[in-house]
């Protein structure tokens, strides 16, 4: 259902493509504004001081306009298609309603339509009601047949509940008539009403010349479907609907799409749903072929103020020692996150939220509106909560981005040279994105990634790199991408802080491996960091304070010029360096043995909670000894090592001016990985 976007919180928006980019290529603005533009330039934001560049930046076409977000998803058959395959005498179909209010298409066409509205089915053939009123189960898989008798029509509906079934059958005296317009799913052909939240299988048609039917794939395609049968046609998932979900055919015994595809041969199309916008772009930017990699943005001024679109410039090849790996999985992840404040205590307001809720956009955190959850998304959206001013209602304060750039303007401002890439783009070359450097830092939250990018880090490691994870809850979640799609499927048997898909709905579309935790594929956080989540909290942080084996020759270089042995009383992340969620050992789980306690930060209010994903064996008491963040050092065999700031606050503890014993330990071990290569010994 289309509308035009609702500019109230922020008169701009829109996004780039690419997202990342190498310097020597081109980035495109796809934007949607209420108000005048009065200028576009490229700003650099990693730097101390925001500033503009002199790359050119040329309109392309008409002004800027404000452009419309079409939600929902749904199935069509074109008209073209059905033209040319001759009369159409028949559908048949299997569904499976979830939740949905007023009047909605299950099938739709000029010549018929079954819709349900709050009142039951409705059926109509031509401009004749010719049904009303008939209750239709939910999530109950329903066979639905309508079709020609050669004297009439005739409707059937069979349900497949066995402690409750259902069957409904009319025959009606009226003339069929073959579809002249497109044939769709799910949708209005006036597209003047929500789509409909149902799941969809076994769509078939029958023709004077035979049948046709479709089968779902498994794994998510870009490209209609072909029938099998009396002739070629294709079907169009529009909008992004959820492919590889579980259809009547399942039955339990297998979770995996990949043995059973039979039993995942289902598409689930959402009211919200939301496919890559196709705005068309309005300004581009040549990215000149000596520009320095970094974070830049598009600042469009307009007759309100301004806004900034963020994107990112990757180093093609190295030029520094250390690289910084951009975690825009879990921008994306997070990106237009609803956060309803009947659900969530909100500790600030932020524009960006604000627009997000108003174009009824969500993020991968979100449900959707018949509650199952979010777990597909696209970079060609706006994404008006990944600002560097962005300020996260649950915290009252940075998240992710900006925290990231206070991080990087540090490094400038302390001369620490570096090159910088993103996470998908290491997922697109693999360890080849690696090669040539000491030691990758990451951000602050480093949440989701592929397993591709995961194994690329590992294999560094192996080699004899380093790794400075310089945040927390890192390393966790996996993730798969597509050109410009990402996916995120969550499972109930991780015990998650937000929605929980169905056990049998956990595998990834993309690439139809499980999804979930990288731990659950015997990789993951503990094995390569040394860590994971242990609390997650909104209140106020906590400080850090050294272990007795910070002393140790191992590690004491990382604390010169520390002049206490607590640190990080103050930050920009919940005030302090150990905050909103931070990390811990777990030798059950995979923490190796030559990993390093050198910090500890303890005494958390009691808002902070505990993973859920734990077991202490000791029971309440060991589970209260272990509220806490453990900052980790360990050297590998390889020469490299992996230093853990368990805590998303760390970097938000870094002086924004002067220098304070965060910023020392910082420069510590950022000098240290500079100027040490494992691999050279």
């Amino acid at each position: 259902m289309k509308k035009k976007v609702n500019h109230d919180a922020m008169a701009a928006a829109g996004y780039t493509a690419p997202w990342h980019a190498p310097a020597g290529s081109a980035v495109e603005l796809h934007l949607s504004t209420a108000a005048a533009v009065r200028d576009v330039r490229v700003m650099r934001l990693d730097v101390p001081e925001p500033m503009a560049t002199d790359w050119p930046v040329e309109r392309l076409g008409a002004a800027p306009g404000h452009e419309s977000i079409d939600l929902g998803s749904f199935l069509r058959v074109g008209a073209a298609q059905l033209a040319g395959a001759g009369p159409v005498e028949g559908v048949s179909f299997e569904v499976f309603l979830t939740r949905n209010h007023g009047e909605r298409a299950i099938v739709e066409t000029d010549s018929f339509a079954l819709t349900l509205a709050d009142d039951g089915l409705r059926f109509r053939l031509g401009d004749r009601l010719l049904l009303s009123g008939e209750a239709l189960p939910a999530r109950d898989w329903l066979r639905i047949d309508i079709a020609s008798t050669g004297s009439g029509v005739a409707l059937d509906i069979t349900g497949s509940d066995l402690l409750a079934p259902f069957k409904l059958h009319r025959e009606f005296d009226a003339a069929w008539k073959a579809p002249g317009q497109d044939l769709l799913f799910g949708a209005s052909l006036a597209h003047d009403r929500p789509t409909l939240n149902a799941k969809f299988a076994s769509i078939a048609l029958r023709l004077s010349s035979g049948s046709v039917s479709w089968t779902f794939p498994t794994r998510l395609t870009a490209t209609p479907l072909l029938s099998s049968g009396a002739a070629v046609l294709e079907l169009e998932a529009v909008n992004l609907p959820t492919f590889c979900t579980t259809s009547s055919r399942w039955n339990g015994s297998s979770f995996d799409p990949r043995l059973e595809p039979s039993h995942y041969d289902a598409i689930h199309c959402h009211d919200d749903d939301l496919g890559p916008l196709d705005w068309p772009a309005c300004f581009r930017a040549e990215l000149p072929r000596d520009a320095a990699s970094g974070v830049y943005a598009f600042e469009i001024e307009h007759e309100r103020g301004s806004e900034q679109i963020v994107f990112f410039v990757v180093a093609a090849a190295p030029r520094n020692r250390l690289l910084f790996l951009v975690p825009t999985a879990t921008y994306l992840a997070y990106a237009d996150e609803f956060l309803p404040e009947h659900l969530y205590e909100w500790k600030c307001p932020d524009r960006g939220q604000q627009f997000a809720i108003d174009n009824n956009l969500r993020s991968l955190y979100d449900y959707h509106s018949d509650a199952s959850g979010v777990s597909i998304c696209s970079y060609r959206k706006p994404k008006a909560t990944l600002r560097p001013d962005y300020n996260y209602p649950l915290c009252g304060g940075p998240h992710n981005l900006p925290v990231d750039l206070h991080f990087l303007r540090f490094c400038h401002a302390s001369g620490i040279a570096f090159d910088l890439t993103t996470d998908h783009a290491l997922h697109e070359r693999g360890l080849a994105g690696l090669e040539g450097y000491a030691a990758v830092m990451t951000g602050s939250h480093p949440e989701y990634m592929s397993v591709e990018i995961e194994d690329a880090l590992r294999r560094f490691a192996a080699a004899g790199g380093s790794i400075a994870y310089l945040g927390g809850n890192g390393f966790a979640g996996k993730v798969a991408f597509k050109d410009d799609l990402m996916e995120l499927r969550r499972s109930p048997l991780e015990a998650g802080r937000t929605w929980d898909g169905p056990i049998a709905e956990q595998s990834l579309a993309i690439t139809n491996e499980p999804g979930g935790h990288l731990r659950a594929s015997g990789r993951g956080e503990f094995s390569l960091t040394g860590v994971a989540i242990s609390l997650m909290g909104f209140d106020q942080g906590r400080p850090f304070t050294r272990t007795p084996a910070s002393r140790e020759p191992a590690a004491a270089w990382l604390f010169e010029g520390v002049g206490q042995d607590t640190f990080g009383d103050s930050g920009i992340v919940l005030g302090a360096a150990a905050g909103y969620e931070v990390d811990a050992t777990d030798a059950h789980l995979g923490t190796h043995p030559d990993t390093m306690v050198i910090a500890r930060a303890d005494g958390f209010p009691d808002s902070f909670v505990h993973d859920a994903t734990r077991w202490y064996e000791g029971g309440e008491p060991e589970l209260e000894g272990r509220r806490c963040a453990e900052m980790t050092l360990r050297h590998l065999a390889s020469g490299g090592m992996i230093f853990s700031a368990s805590s998303v606050a760390w970097l938000g503890a870094l002086p924004a001016s002067g220098m304070n014993d965060v910023g020392r330990i910082t420069l510590n071990l950022l000098n240290r990985l500079g100027a040490h290569d494992g691999r050279n010994r």
